[in-house]
């Protein structure tokens, strides 16, 4: 039988299983890699909202990750919902004592709901201690915003010029997503380089579809690919396109539908 490669995910759970670590893994199964994980958070929440988190300390959430490589050779890192400078700063020196380990940060700051997943006080952790160690960086447009200091904008060109320029403020790949933008029914993320690069994704939006959990699916399809040896753009187009047929097939649950991660 041949082994397949193991990606971490490092993020918060949610309970009612469509994003967070819980979409985190049903992504990995579904892109062939065995997903582990470090769980940052307990969240109290359904598609409708979140009421309530409760954080691990820093130092068991890097314990169950260094626990997780002792064993198995990690070929990619996963962060999602960190929350604050404790975490951040433990995730930060887990990633510096395995430095050759791609890492992709999915900076999660505020649910869709309105839920702030992100202390205001963490955010220069995040820019000081983990964008540097990224591969890449997935900001939604919103996200975005808070990283660049103004509102990028949400379609082509001018969101390239944006995604440029992010790259460039943080010295790391960065693919700034356009779901949050209004007015068109195409969604556009962008990928781009500081050295000047960059590459357009493009797919139709499901308006009756609850994409609850998108930014979690394709931050971790991204990781699993690059832990199955794709390169950073060919991983990229590989997961957007594995989320879009997610999107495009979902599932019916309760009344309404789901991103289908399993499809």
């Amino acid at each position: 039988m041949r082994p397949i490669p193991v990606a971490l995910t490092i993020a918060g759970s949610d309970s009612g299983g469509g994003a967070g670590i819980q979409a985190d893994l049903l992504t990995f199964a579904a892109c062939g890699v065995y997903g582990t994980t470090a769980i940052t958070c307990l969240t109290a929440q359904n598609p409708g909202g979140v009421s309530g988190v409760h954080a691990a300390p820093g130092a068991f959430v890097r314990e169950q990750a260094e626990q997780v490589a002792r064993f198995f050779p990690v070929a990619a890192v996963k962060s999602g919902m960190l929350l604050n400078a404790d975490i951040i700063g433990s995730v930060a020196d887990f990633l510096n004592a395995h430095p050759k380990i791609p890492y992709i940060l999915d900076p999660v700051m505020v649910a869709t709901s309105g839920a702030r997943l992100l202390d205001e006080t963490a955010l220069s952790a995040l820019r000081e201690k983990l964008a540097p160690r990224a591969a890449l960086i997935t900001p939604n447009l919103d996200e975005a915003a808070v990283l660049l200091g103004r509102r990028p904008a949400g379609s082509p060109p001018g969101q390239t010029d944006d995604a440029l320029a992010l790259a460039q403020k943080l010295g790391v790949a960065v693919l700034v997503k356009g779901g949050h933008a209004t007015g068109t029914d195409t969604l556009t993320d962008v990928l781009a380089t500081p050295t000047g690069a960059a590459r357009i994704f493009s797919a139709p939006r499901h308006p009756r579809i609850d994409t609850h959990g998108s930014g979690c699916t394709l931050a971790s399809a991204i990781a699993a690919h690059i832990a199955l040896g794709l390169p950073l753009g060919d991983a990229v187009a590989e997961a957007h396109a594995y989320l879009h047929r997610a999107i495009g097939e979902p599932v019916r649950v309760a009344g309404h539908e789901y991103i289908a991660h399993l499809r």
